[in-house]
């Protein structure tokens, strides 16, 4: 259903906008919100060893109301990005290094891609909002300013190579970067830092609930809420950060209502997907393994992988409550899909796909 544009969007329906990560899970959903909002003019940009059936496809059905221009490139290219850049009104990068297991190739394909990027926008001086979408990932959870609730004033590692995570370390820096590019060059910029991201497409079980390690599955999440957030209804919030008035320079979590326990998505797996054995570790517990399991790969340099640490502790594990009280108040923002539907849909995929983790 075409929505159309709002009258107060910062963009007009023929206006460019770009979008970095097209192909991907959350980048190709990007791409269908804002068609079904009437925005005609979208430039998607792909990795050259990217499939890209599946925007072809949304291209040609959208053939007679709308231009849908797919461009190859890499944006370690300052030329690529040149040519991807120009004439944009708005740029949603949700392109991202995923799967690095050393920080300087997680900076390389996060950092220094946004900051090519960024540089190639101020050069253009068309765009009026620059959307980097981040994650949860970014949050120590520790001295939270609210307690057990972690919104979007939660503490941000200060020091995230500790984490021993490649990624965490190149958000913490991608994030940094945007501010004090946006802030020092006048370029507005919203930061949107999803929760899980799950749906058909991206089957299988956040590490939350738990890991699997040593042949056995570790539960770790026992009762806490988990930060998820159903693939649409994540597009719609990216969305809507590029478009809404007046938010620039804010940040955004995302996450849906009614969301579910640990407990409570474990046993749906093994009910809807298929039974596996699992051991339950309460949180006292878990804490002095995420202890022991820090100090032995420390003093044995790397015989076990630093998988388990106190700080992924509190950023995974520890009880937390989440909100997203300021993306409905300040972007208008609604999940599209219940998180009862959700659940069911990508339940069915992992069943489909057989996985559970």
């Amino acid at each position: 259903m075409n929505e159309g544009p709002k009258r107060d969007f910062i963009a007009k329906p023929d206006d460019l906008v770009l979008i970095t990560g097209a192909t991907g899970f959350i980048g190709s959903r990007l791409v269908s919100n804002l068609l079904d909002r009437g925005f005609r003019n979208l430039r998607c940009l792909a990795r050259r060893s990217s499939g890209v059936d599946r925007l072809e496809a949304i291209r040609r059905s959208v053939a007679a109301r709308a231009r849908l221009e797919v461009v190859s490139g890499n944006l370690l290219s300052r030329d690529d990005c040149m040519r991807a850049t120009a004439g944009a009104a708005v740029i949603y990068h949700v392109a991202a290094g995923r799967g690095e297991k050393f920080i300087p190739d997680a900076f390389l394909n996060s950092v220094v891609t946004t900051r090519n990027l960024m540089e190639a926008a101020i050069k253009q001086q068309s765009v009026k909002r620059f959307v980097n979408v981040s994650s949860f990932t970014v949050y120590s959870n520790i001295d939270n300013p609210k307690g057990r609730l972690l919104d979007e004033e939660g503490a941000v590692e200060k020091n995230p190579e500790k984490r021993k995570d490649a990624y965490c370390f190149a958000k913490v820096k991608q994030d940094e970067m945007v501010r004090e590019y946006g802030d020092q060059h006048g370029l507005p910029y919203v930061i949107v830092r999803p929760g899980y991201v799950y749906g058909p497409g991206n089957e299988g079980m956040t590490f939350r609930v738990g890991i699997g390690t040593c042949g056995l599955y570790l539960h770790l999440g026992g009762s806490n809420t988990i930060p998820i957030t159903y693939v649409d209804n994540c597009a719609e919030a990216i969305a809507l950060a590029g478009l809404t008035p007046g938010v620039d320079g804010e940040v955004f979590n995302v996450v849906d209502n009614d969301l579910p326990s640990s407990r409570w998505l474990l046993r749906q797996y093994k009910k809807n997907v298929r039974r596996f054995a699992s051991i339950y570790v309460p949180h006292a517990l878990s804490y002095a393994l995420c202890c022991g399991w820090e100090w032995y790969s420390e003093w044995s340099q790397g015989q076990l992988p630093p998988v388990f640490s106190r700080k992924e502790w509190h950023a995974s594990w520890k009880k937390t409550r989440y909100s997203n009280q300021k993306l409905k108040t300040r972007l208008g923002w609604e999940p599209k899909v219940p998180t009862s539907e959700g659940l069911r849909r990508h339940l069915e995929a992992c069943r489909l796909r057989g996985v559970h983790g």
